[in-house]
């Protein structure tokens, strides 16, 4: 990957400074125009909503409070969850309904009515409850999502933690609907004289203050990245080892075409590792590597598949605990010390081990504070764990660790970059496709007690994890 580092002028920076400080004070009047128009949306909506009705509102905005639930969640607070929402650009649709709303298929058809790919959370009574099209966030991740939260008392604060952990992660753009709301006037010329005046007298200290900015962050990547090249270089080592170890040769008795392609796929993932990691400047850099690490060590995993004569193997993961492990075969229930429940990807040992009571074989790397497991050991490790984990499922798994913790923080993206939930920006999301959706993603966990993407898994238990 190269850098590319972009400089301005001063003239440059103090014009984009007064362009966004015009820009902000534009947005105030069509802000206070969504929240009166939402206040009468729900003033005129029936208390007994149906789903039609409740799709109907979440294509005109990300959040829908039922009358008859607005005891749960206050005008205040459903208007400032859903402007978090619209400023995100993310397709998250909320809706808080009273506690003997019907669940049997509520999942499903909420998100057929509603017609848009995207993440979908209900509150109902005092139970929450998230599904979502794989494309936008895997189930994994919605489902460590939804346990990181279930413990939350009231509805704000749980659909207010529950967007701020779900918004950095998820892919996707919110639907074109949201943004056609609201109409007023215009900032006063007065406001937008007063405010120019204000950037430009502001901008020369604020130059200076960007300038030493960028030298700290650029130290601190530099010391950040040669923590994290000791791990890298025992990856590739690690897996140099394993090709050292392969009793295989393209000319044997019985090699076709498709292992020697197996074959020679790992022998380019493993010479890439080196090459980007000879080339890395930034931490961000290292995701390039271990991306092609996990592609390597898969290829390896297809032609053991192919000389056994065995089925091949789905693409998964690798193993959570230690990527060195190689693909994960199964998820399995991990609770980290004074953290939450969360599904992770296992390989074949640490299964066993976790289902007879025992610790993982956790990768351990060192910190100031001694050896730690890499998700407690500092935001420089988010590009590494990201290349391995890619696809939006990495938030899910460190949910309450102190990599997830930062990982979740505004300026993480600016230092380590980011791209580990949002799928690199491919997929854009918020899409029209009406009931063309793939139902298992809106059933394939918490079962739904009539098995089709509603809220119980048959014991009652909202959810049914």
């Amino acid at each position: 990957m190269k850098s590319v580092t972009r400089t301005r002028s001063l003239p440059g920076l103090l014009l984009a400074l007064a362009l966004v400080a015009l820009a902000v004070l534009a947005g105030l009047p069509h802000a206070t125009a969504d929240s009166g128009k939402q206040r009468g949306a729900a003033r005129a909506a029936v208390v007994d909503a149906s789903v039609s009705t409740v799709a109907e509102a979440l294509r005109q905005g990300p959040v829908y409070v039922d009358p008859a639930a607005s005891g749960q969640l206050s005008p205040a607070d459903a208007g400032a969850l859903a402007q978090k929402i619209k400023d995100a650009d993310k397709p998250l649709f909320v809706a808080v309904l009273p506690a003997d709303y019907p669940t049997e298929n509520l999942f499903t058809d909420l998100r057929t009515a509603t017609g848009i790919t995207g993440l979908y959370a209900v509150r109902l009574g005092d139970r929450f409850d998230a599904r979502a099209d794989s494309a936008v966030l895997p189930p994994t991740a919605v489902r460590n999502l939804v346990t990181s939260v279930r413990s939350d008392g009231d509805a704000a604060t749980q659909l207010d933690d529950f967007a701020d952990r779900a918004l950095v992660n998820m892919g996707g753009a919110a639907p074109a609907g949201w943004g056609s709301s609201g109409s007023g006037g215009g900032a006063s010329t007065t406001a937008l004289v007063t405010a120019g005046a204000v950037v430009l007298a502001g901008g020369a200290g604020a130059y200076a203050l960007v300038r030493r900015s960028r030298r700290r962050r650029a130290e601190e990547q530099r010391a950040a990245l040669e923590k994290l090249r000791v791990v890298v270089d025992e990856d590739i080592t690690a897996f140099g080892e394993e090709l050292d170890r392969l009793d295989f040769h393209p000319a044997e008795a019985g090699a076709d075409d498709a292992m020697r392609a197996d074959y020679e796929r790992s022998l380019d993932a493993y010479e890439e590792a080196k090459s980007l990691m000879g080339a890395a400047t930034r931490p961000e850099d290292v995701r390039g590597v271990t991306e092609a690490l996990e592609d390597g060590r898969f290829s390896l995993v297809q032609l053991a598949a192919r000389r056994e004569g065995s089925p091949l193997p789905e693409r998964r993961p690798p193993c959570f605990f230690d990527p060195r492990h190689g693909p994960s075969v199964a998820d399995a229930e991990w609770t980290p010390p004074a953290g939450s429940p969360r599904e992770v990807p296992v390989c074949a040992a640490d299964r066993v081990r976790l289902a007879d009571g025992h610790d993982p074989m956790v990768r351990e790397v060192d910190t100031d504070q001694g050896r730690r497991p890499y998700w407690d050991a500092g935001p420089a490790y988010g590009p590494w764990a990201g290349g391995y984990f890619g696809g939006g499922i990495l938030p899910g798994l460190l949910i309450g660790t102190m990599l997830g913790n930062m990982m979740a923080a505004p300026a993480y993206g600016a230092d380590y970059g980011g791209g580990y939930g949002d799928f690199g920006g491919g997929y854009q999301g918020g899409d029209v496709s009406g009931a063309d959706f793939d139902p298992g993603d809106f059933g394939s966990f918490g079962g739904g007690f009539d098995g089709g993407g509603g809220f119980d898994g048959g014991g009652g238990d909202f959810g049914g994890f």
